[in-house]
């Protein structure tokens, strides 16, 4: 969708809020948080090992269950399957951010296989992920491959009535969490979107996942036959999928994130005020992989996720910084435009309130 934009001469935009954080030199926080960087290769294989068992003793005994026609009782063991589904998505996020293992291979083969059980093509995924790191919180470099598009008030207001219904629709909660996830993970990533003209690479990483994927799921197929399949397997992948974009959706779009224009945009920033410190209880921060602590990660994206606690206890000035309550979470899922004039993600509501 083209929007029409506006310079940062012709409307305000609001600035980073001032906290002990912010106040650090820009760049600073590059060293101050150098030594959590390190990873820890037990500690990463460890973390392998209590999420890949988990889910595939899980999915036998779902197996099993549904061969004594126990079916329902299999469909309830999707949803700590999608957990755990979740958490090796957040194993591969590393490896994608190289933080994961020292090795650089070690990152990218465990990367490549926990793509074929998240369905997502390791190596273009990576590609997408780092441009979203290199530019969330822009409102002059919007438009990125896996950024959820967001209009602002005056843009969005100079679009047709039947555009302005498109993304409406787009941006509400049951296409946002409901056919949004099957699309990017079904669809959307069984093409190279965005990068068919970079040559090789970005097409091979596709295809070789979705050959993967589709080889795995086949052998299920052979094994255990279709029903159980679609039942376990299939119905594990959507819920995870779901999770993930409430996830992703959350991390950048909450009351008081913080958007800037290109003269204003600065990387810590950005970080600080346009991520969230999403406060999940535990053990929802152990299935997502500390992911909730997501200013941080855009601070310095090659800590490893289970190093991400010791930064909030040493650093208890990110604590509060952008931080988004459990419950209070489900409340961004109304904000859906920029309003430049007050500086804050507004409601389709709050933006007719103010036309």
């Amino acid at each position: 969708m083209t929007a029409t934009s506006q310079t940062a001469s012709e409307t305000p935009t609001m600035a980073a809020p001032t906290t002990a954080a912010t106040k650090t030199p820009p760049g600073a926080w590059s060293k101050i948080l150098a030594p959590y960087r390190e990873p820890k290769t037990a500690r990463s294989i460890f973390e392998i090992a209590v999420t890949v068992l988990p889910l595939l003793v899980l999915w036998a005994v779902a197996w099993e269950l549904h061969a004594r026609g126990l079916w329902w009782a299999a469909l309830l063991l999707t949803v700590p399957a999608a957990f755990f589904l979740v958490r090796l998505f957040m194993i591969q996020h590393d490896c994608g951010h190289g933080s994961f293992f020292r090795q650089r291979q070690a990152n990218e083969w465990v990367g490549r296989i926990a793509g074929v059980f998240t369905i997502t093509p390791y190596h273009y995924w990576r590609q997408s992920h780092a441009a979203h790191h290199a530019t969330h919180g822009n409102l002059d470099r919007r438009g990125n491959l896996g950024v959820i598009e967001t209009l602002t008030v005056e843009e969005y207001r100079a679009l047709s009535p039947l555009r302005r219904f498109g993304y409406w629709l787009y941006r509400h909660p049951v296409v946002m969490f409901g056919v949004g996830p099957i699309y990017v993970f079904l669809i959307s990533q069984r093409l190279p979107i965005g990068m068919m003209r970079q040559g090789w690479r970005p097409w091979a990483s596709v295809m070789g996942n979705s050959l993967g994927a589709l080889a795995g799921i086949g052998g299920l197929i052979w094994l255990f036959g279709l029903a159980p399949v679609l039942i376990v397997n299939v119905v594990t992948m959507l819920l995870a999928a779901t999770i993930g974009v409430w996830l992703f959706y959350v991390q950048h779009q909450f009351d008081g994130a913080v958007w800037m224009r290109n003269g204003e945009w600065k990387r810590d920033d950005a970080a600080l005020a346009g991520s969230s410190h999403l406060d999940l209880p535990q053990p929802l921060r152990w299935f997502t992989g500390n992911i909730g602590i997501h200013h941080v990660h855009h601070l310095s994206s090659r800590i490893p996720f289970y190093r991400l606690p010791k930064v909030l206890k040493d650093h208890p000035e990110l604590n509060a910084m952008s931080r988004v309550g459990f419950w209070a979470s489900f409340r961004c899922a109304r904000l859906a435009l920029w309003d430049e004039a007050a500086g804050r993600l507004v409601s389709f509501r709050e933006a007719r309130r103010t036309a």
